[in-house]
C-alpha cells in the first residue's frame, strides 16, 4: 500500500498536479534513513594503458553531487563502480545570469562550451543556436548519440540537440530532434512526437530522414545497423525498480551501433531521474537511481576497458536537493540524510575520468571546460 501511494504521488508530481515545492517542503529538514538490503558486487576494472582516443562517452548524473555519491557508496558497503576512475576534478556550475543554475544552462555549458542564461537550452545568452559536441562529432565524420531515462524534451538531452530560450517550451523543443545530427537516440517522451496540436508527426519526419523509429525494446534489439530514434515511453522511462538495467542495456545498444563507424563516436548517457528524486526529497528513490547509474557506469567502464581507445567522463550539471549525510553505518549499508531544498544548490560537482586522456580532467575548472577538453581530445 505504501508503494502504491508513493507511486500515485510521484505521478501527480510528474504531471504537475501536485507542486514539487509543496511536496518537498513537507519532507525537508526531516531525517530520512535508507538501508540497501541487497548490496551489489563491484569488480575492479583496469583502465586501458594506451593513449589513442577514438571515442568519448560522457555520462551525466543529473543533480549528482559528491554527497550523493558518498551516500550511495556508504549504502553499498563502501563500493561503487565509479571508484574505478583514474582521475577526479571539480566543475563550477553557475550560469551566465544566476549563481544557481539549472539543467538547461548547466547542460548547455557542458554540451557547447558556453555559459548561457538560466532555463536556456542549446542557445547563447542572445538566444542564438550553439553547436554541441554531437554537431562537431558529426561534422568530423564520427557517429554520435545519447541514451537517457527522462522525456527527450527535458533540458539535458535537449541541450545537445535542440535550441530554445525557454526550457518549458516543450512541444517546440522536441522539433529540434528532426534536424539533430545524432545517429542514435533513446529516451522517453513519445507523446510530444505525435498527435501534436500543430499536426506534425515527428516520428514520420525522422523516418523520412533515414531514422528507424522502434517503439518497443524488442524492436530496438532487432536493429543491427543504421540510424535509430527509439522512444518506447509516452513520458519518462519507468521507476528504477521497474525498469531494471534499461539504462545500461540501451546505452550498450547505442554503443554497438555507433561503434560500427571506423572514425569513432561521441555518446552522452544521462542518469536523468536523480534530479527528480532530489527535487522530491525522496532518499529511497534517489539511492535507487544513483545505484542504477553506478551499475551503468560499471557496464560502460567494462566496455571501454576492452575497447582500449575510449575515454569515459562522468559528471553532473548541478546539485539537486541540498543533500547532507548526517549519520549512518558503513557495515550495515545504512545512511541517514537530510535535504535542505526542493530545488538546486550551488556546490561544485565532481568530474570523474576513465581511460586514455583521463589526466586532462584533474583540477578545478568551469563546466564549459568539459566541452573544451573533449573537443581537444577528439580533435573536433
Amino acid at each position: 500500500m505504501r508503494n502504491i501511494l508513493r507511486n500515485c504521488i510521484l505521478a501527480l508530481l510528474l504531471i504537475g498536479l501536485l507542486p514539487i515545492n509543496a511536496w518537498a517542503q513537507s519532507r525537508r529538514d526531516k531525517e530520512q534513513t535508507y538501508v540497501l538490503e541487497q548490496p551489489y558486487e563491484v569488480s575492479k576494472i583496469t583502465p586501458p594503458q594506451g593513449k589513442k582516443i577514438k571515442n568519448v562517452i560522457l555520462m551525466i548524473g543529473d543533480g549528482m553531487s559528491l554527497m550523493h555519491v558518498y551516500s550511495a557508496w556508504t549504502a553499498n558497503r563502501g563500493k561503487l563502480f565509479l571508484d574505478n576512475c583514474q582521475t577526479v576534478g571539480l566543475s563550477k556550475t553557475y550560469c551566465a545570469d544566476k549563481l544557481i543554475t539549472d539543467s538547461g544552462a548547466g547542460g548547455t555549458a557542458i554540451a557547447t562550451g558556453q555559459k548561457t542564461n538560466y532555463h536556456y537550452v542549446g542557445v547563447d545568452t542572445q538566444g542564438r543556436p550553439l553547436q554541441s559536441l554531437i554537431d562537431l562529432a558529426s561534422a568530423k565524420g564520427m557517429s554520435s548519440g545519447m541514451a537517457v531515462t527522462c522525456r527527450l524534451w527535458d533540458a539535458t538531452p535537449a541541450d545537445f540537440c535542440c535550441h530554445n530560450s525557454d526550457r518549458d517550451a516543450e512541444a517546440a523543443i522536441v522539433t529540434g530532434y528532426v534536424d539533430c545530427h545524432a545517429d542514435y537516440v533513446f529516451g522517453g517522451g513519445a507523446q510530444l512526437f505525435e498527435n501534436r496540436e500543430d499536426g506534425r508527426d515527428l516520428f514520420k519526419e525522422l523516418r523520412d530522414k533515414g531514422f528507424q523509429t522502434p517503439r518497443t525494446w524488442e524492436e530496438l534489439v532487432a536493429i543491427k545497423s543504421g540510424k535509430v530514434f527509439a522512444v518506447p515511453y509516452p513520458k519518462d522511462t519507468p521507476l528504477p525498480a521497474e525498469r531494471g538495467d534499461l539504462l545500461a542495456r540501451s546505452s550498450l545498444k547505442g554503443i554497438e551501433l555507433l561503434d560500427q563507424n571506423k572514425n569513432g563516436f561521441f555518446m552522452m548517457i544521462e542518469g536523468s531521474q536523480l534530479d527528480d528524486y532530489g527535487h522530491f526529497n525522496d532518499l529511497d528513490l534517489l539511492m535507487q537511481e544513483i545505484h542504477d547509474f553506478d551499475r551503468t557506469i560499471g557496464a560502460i567502464y567494462e566496455w571501454a576497458a576492452k575497447d582500449g581507445e575510449t575515454l569515459v567522463v562522468v559528471t553532473a550539471d548541478h546539485e539537486t536537493g541540498g543533500l547532507t549525510l548526517v549519520d549512518g553505518d558503513l557495515k550495515e549499508g545504512k545512511i541517514v540524510c537530510k535535504f535542505s531544498t526542493g530545488s538546486h544548490s550551488g556546490v561544485m560537482v565532481p568530474v570523474y575520468a576513465f581511460g586514455p586522456g583521463a589526466e586532462e580532467f584533474t583540477g578545478i575548472y568551469e563546466n564549459t571546460a568539459i566541452f573544451d577538453k573533449i573537443k581537444k581530445l577528439l580533435n573536433l
